[in-house]
């Protein structure tokens, strides 16, 4: 395909990171423009340049997109997760498996513990917002009480937190991940382990020697056990393998069966806390069925091939192609400042490469949800350090010298590439 064929090819893409990178830049403010609004007027885009078919063709190939199989079943895992994520919040399981681990804090340990308390939250729960909104008002309290820099108590969460974003089976960025690349949850969090686990122990030992000096909290509040019991069940079900629907299902049905019996709510407040949860994810649906029709669109007329041609170009080895897929996750997370999107974005793309060169389903999976995850913990306009930045009182700058897990992060997929690692997988 000749270089201006491609070009008009990729065009809604370009009109995408126009709109959305550069609007934003101008305005000095990430979320100035809504990314659902930039999607649609770049599919609008899409369908209008698409003018050797008709009309009602071209809005067909986009609907084709936006409705695939895999597609559809990444939705209602989406719904499920807000339905679950949200009624387990409101009957108070946050809170209290933030207790429970604030507990088991070994002594003289706060850094460590308070990194090891945001690993297990975020890798029961499945998102690092949910995760910095629960623990960031401890970790800065916390940090005035015992003359820790805020900035650095705040950051070991905003790492804890991307620890559990890229590991948790009902997390999105796993649940694409694996969509796109058709592999297993339970087999993509083997690869994903082997990957991680090192950097997470690394920056666990770091935080255990910086914080050896700091002190406990004086009290913490009473723990409710039976609350903490959804996300423990979801965590050891999905580790065993049982397919996230069901996996999602049962807790579900944990949060109602317990929320009830407790008074945290009755039926109604149940169904409630559940629609306002599937509303939540609202914005995160609509985005992928739009990713899903623009990328068929300029799959359709070439686009795809053309990235994949000019990537691909000089790659001759697995090697090469596992760097590529890091490279295009990496550069469209950091245009559209959101992890899931950048992986619902590029993971088709990053399937054809895969299986161009051969590279394992399960690690390509991995190296999208890891690179990702990495891009998205460092970048200041993220979601997530904005909104850790707002709960602590400061500037997302500030907060950034003290990112050492998602450094690690990024470092280890890295060396996972260079070295082949693991073996099993490459």
């Amino acid at each position: 395909m000749s270089n201006k064929k491609g070009i008009i090819a990729l065009s809604p893409l370009l009109v995408f990171i126009v709109l959305y990178l550069v609007t934003s830049i101008i305005a000095r403010d990430f979320y100035k423009v809504p990314i659902t609004v930039a999607f649609m007027i770049s599919s609008i885009f899409a369908v209008a340049i698409s003018g050797r078919l008709p009309l009602k063709k071209r809005i067909e190939t986009f609907s084709r997109g936006a409705g695939t199989g895999n597609l559809m079943l990444m939705l209602w895992i989406f719904v499920l997760a807000g339905a679950f994520a949200n009624s387990a919040k409101v009957m108070g399981s946050i809170d209290a498996t933030v207790n429970l681990t604030l507990t088991l804090l070994p002594a003289q340990m706060l850094l460590a513990g308070l990194f090891l308390a945001a690993c297990f939250i975020s890798l029961s729960i499945g998102t690092s917002v949910g995760t910095i909104v629960a623990l960031v008002p401890i970790a800065a309290g916390i940090a005035q009480s015992t003359g820790t820099p805020i900035a650095m108590m705040t950051a070991v969460v905003v790492g804890g937190a991307f620890f559990g974003d890229n590991l948790s089976f009902i997390s999105d960025t796993t649940i694409a991940a694996t969509q796109t690349q058709g592999c297993r949850l339970s087999d993509k969090f083997r690869v994903n382990t082997f990957i991680v686990a090192p950097a997470a122990l690394l920056i666990l030992l770091i935080y255990a020697f910086m914080g050896s000096s700091v002190q406990e909290p004086a009290s913490i509040p009473q723990i409710e056990l039976m609350k903490v019991v959804p996300y423990l069940v979801v965590l050891i079900t999905a580790v065993f393998g049982m397919n996230v629907m069901a996996v999602l299902t049962l807790g579900l049905m944990l949060t109602g069966i317990i929320g009830m019996l407790n008074g945290s709510y009755d039926m109604y407040g149940w169904f409630k806390a559940m629609g306002d949860g599937i509303l939540g994810m609202g914005e995160l649906i609509i985005i992928t069925m739009m990713a899903g029709g623009l990328l068929e669109i300029v799959r359709e007329n070439g686009g795809i091939d053309f990235i994949i041609q000019k990537l691909t170009a000089k790659v001759s080895s697995k090697r090469g192609a596992e760097f590529s897929i890091a490279a295009l996750v990496t550069l469209t997370n950091i245009c559209t400042a959101n992890n899931t999107v950048a992986i619902i974005t590029v993971g088709g793309i990053a399937k054809q490469i895969g299986d161009r060169f051969g590279v394992d389903n399960r690690k390509c999976a991995s190296l999208l949800d890891t690179f990702s995850c990495f891009t998205q913990g460092i970048i200041p306009y993220g979601a997530q350090l904005l909104m850790a930045a707002g709960l602590a009182r400061l500037n997302p700058i500030d907060i950034m010298p003290y990112l050492y897990y998602p450094l690690a992060l990024g470092f280890s997929a890295l060396l996972a590439i260079m070295l082949r690692l693991p073996k099993r997988y490459s």
